[in-house]
């Protein structure tokens, strides 16, 4: 990746005269490159230190900053007071979703709302965020109450327009990206289950600062690998130096808890095993008993063999074995070595029993195009889908499903989270994996609503926005997997998955709830801002009546409190005087009530039923009920 330097001319080199000081600039970093930073700038301490070491004092240690790397971490940790609305319209089988969402919104605001709920509930996360290649994107983290419409900004609107910038003649190009992912991994590693892994795909060009990151986030201690994916398999010939057949796909892990990963074994795997002595222990492959390391190296692996077939005393001329006499000896006694069916192997090699194998391979670091697709194969699945190609490089879904083989099970539900979900094949690889073994894996999937060049195949198809096509992936996903059951048995496992597909959407958008923010004048007296105080507590409880729509204010204030977005609602009769529900998910469960009054009836239940927790309105209590409630109920009662 070329940086731009001073040499290079600007739009006003036409009208003034040379640029000297940038002409100087571009020389001294000719000569001397570590006095300029990442980013193009001299670092004047750097500078000093040539001139004069004494003029700097400073610690030194092993540290990793870049401009706004305080304020993403404040930026990660400010509570979201956004909430996120049901689009019905665009949900698929809302009722069979079964945890299945598609987001649409900022996704740093998303991955803070879903910490009420989903802390420490995902299994695998996995994203392909922007590569910082130079172009423009939208992550400015400034979805707030009081600044400019963040869905104008993002083009929910028609007068929509792009808000950031990141081309490389801004002096803060590595920063921003950097501050841009650093805030929302800070985010999503609260989200990870302890034996939880996370796997973020990049290019050359981040790689570095993207492992600096993750090691500070996640511990170099839980680093698992850096996976070269051979993305493509022919090289382009018009490229000047060289041309990148790969991407880079780092993997953490988020507690010492995951100890073994294991790839599924294949025909070919399994292949290298036979049993020409017909052992009953079953088929088996050896292993060589010579160590790498020389006798001098590893003298206490030096010892004399004997060979059953001849009694021959054997030691190797130049190197170890790999094993202690006294594992040695429990080899012999187990009938483990193998010296050939006559006996006439110079060495013994270990025999290793498929029966005694933990069931899988151990992963590797590189990942071949034939088993885990190329960018081809991906932009084939979506023309497939679509009729054309309405998405740049879209990740084959191969290489996803890889990922979620090595830390999911089919027998379990396992969330998947992708926060940036891209043209959906995330969605799409859960989906076609859960058919194949039978797993019950469900997806999050978080997509910016960001604008489609009108130019493209894409805006020119009808979506106007990258989440269109995120939300239309899986939905034509589940269209296909269900024509594909059409016409098998109602009780074929094949049509029961299929009937049972669905998600929901849900949009990020402001509170539903008026936000205070009431100051006292003070060129008033006490007296006339306590009025002023309840003018604006009776304009914001209108305002909140005008706005109040209780099925939308269910999720936000259910997510708030801890519940996932797939929980259920059950009507409960027994409450004469007021609207009363059960929520329940798979975690938790609590009656709610969004009336606008609690009956005297309502709190007398809860004199009988202290279990139950109850959230309802603040404003909906009066003293004496809530003192009541409280009394009954003590930290049950939740009011909002």
């Amino acid at each position: 990746m070329s940086k731009k330097t001073p040499q290079e001319p600007s739009p006003l080199a036409a009208v003034s005269s040379p640029d000297l000081n940038a002409e100087r600039l571009a020389t001294l970093k000719k000569l001397c490159p570590d006095l300029f930073s990442n980013e193009g700038r001299l670092n004047v301490d750097e500078l000093k230190k040539l001139v004069d070491p004494a003029l700097v004092s400073e610690t030194e240690r092993y540290d990793f900053r870049w401009y706004g790397k305080t304020k993403s971490k404040r930026d990660a940790f400010t509570p979201s007071r956004a909430a996120l609305v049901l689009d019905p319209a665009r949900s698929v089988n809302p009722d069979k979703a079964g945890g299945n969402l598609i987001i649409e919104g900022e996704n740093l605001e998303v991955l803070k709302l879903l910490t009420s709920a989903y802390r420490e509930q995902i299994k695998c996360i996995y994203i392909d965020p922007p590569y910082n290649t130079g172009n423009d994107f939208v992550y400015s983290d400034n979805f707030a109450e009081g600044q400019k419409p963040y869905w104008e900004q993002t083009g929910v609107t028609e007068s929509g327009l792009r808000v950031d910038t990141n081309t490389e003649s801004d002096g803060r190009f590595h920063s921003n990206w950097l501050s841009m992912m650093h805030s929302r991994l800070l985010v999503a590693r609260y989200l990870l289950k302890p034996e939880g892994v996370i796997f973020v795909s990049i290019d050359d060009g981040e790689v570095h600062n993207l492992r600096r990151i993750m090691d500070e986030i996640f511990g170099e201690e839980n680093f698992l690998a850096c996976i070269a994916w051979e993305k493509r398999y022919t090289r382009a010939n018009n490229a000047k130096l060289f041309y990148s057949l790969k991407d880079t796909i780092i993997a953490y892990r988020r507690t010492e808890q995951v100890e073994i990963l294991r790839e599924g074994r294949t025909e070919k795997s399994d292949s290298i095993y036979a049993n020409p002595d017909k052992d009953p222990r079953g088929v088996w492959t050896s292993s060589s008993y010579v160590n790498p390391a020389t006798k001098e190296q590893r003298p206490n692996l030096v010892y004399p063999i004997q060979n059953p077939f001849t009694g021959q005393q054997v030691e190797h001329p130049t190197h170890a074995w790999k094993y202690e006499p006294t594992e040695h000896e429990r080899h012999v006694r187990e009938k483990r070595l193998w010296w050939g069916t006559d006996g006439d192997a110079k060495y013994p090699r270990l025999k290793v029993f498929l029966s005694e194998s933990d069931g899988g391979l151990v992963p590797v670091d590189l990942w071949d195009y034939k088993t885990t697709g190329t960018t081809d194969e991906g932009g084939a699945e979506v023309k497939a889908l679509f009729g054309e190609a309405v998405f740049d490089n879209p990740k084959p879904t191969k290489l996803v499903q890889r990922m979620l083989k090595l830390v999911t099970s089919s027998e379990d539900c396992d969330l998947v989270l992708d926060f940036f979900g891209g043209s959906g094949t995330t969605a799409q690889a859960v989906m076609e994996l859960n058919k194949a073994d039978g797993g019950n894996r469900k997806f999050i999937l978080v997509q910016l609503p960001e604008l489609t060049s009108e130019d493209s195949p894409a805006h020119k198809a009808g979506f106007k926005r990258i989440s269109d096509i995120t939300i239309e992936r899986a939905k034509r996903v589940v269209q296909r997997l269900k024509t594909e059951a059409e016409g098998v048995l109602p009780n074929d496992p094949q049509k029961q998955f299929a009937d049972s597909l669905g998600f929901k959407v849900f949009t990020l958008a402001k509170s539903h709830f008026p936000r205070v923010e009431f100051a006292p004048d003070p060129a008033k007296t006490e007296a006339e801002n306590i009025e002023l105080l309840k003018q604006y507590i009776r304009e914001k409880e209108a305002t909140f009546d005008i706005q109040f729509e209780k099925d939308k204010v269910l999720d936000e204030v259910l997510l708030k409190n801890g519940f996932m977005l797939d929980y259920t609602l059950t009507a409960q009769p027994e409450f004469k005087k007021n609207e009363v529900w059960l929520a329940k998910d798979a975690f938790k469960e609590s009656l709610i009530c969004l009336d606008r009054v609690i009956a005297a009836e309502t709190v007398d239940h809860f004199k009988a039923h202290k279990e139950h927790f109850f959230i309802c309105l603040e404003l909906a209590l009066t003293t004496t009920t809530k003192w009541n409630l409280k009394h009954n109920l003590g930290e049950k009662l939740k009011a909002i």
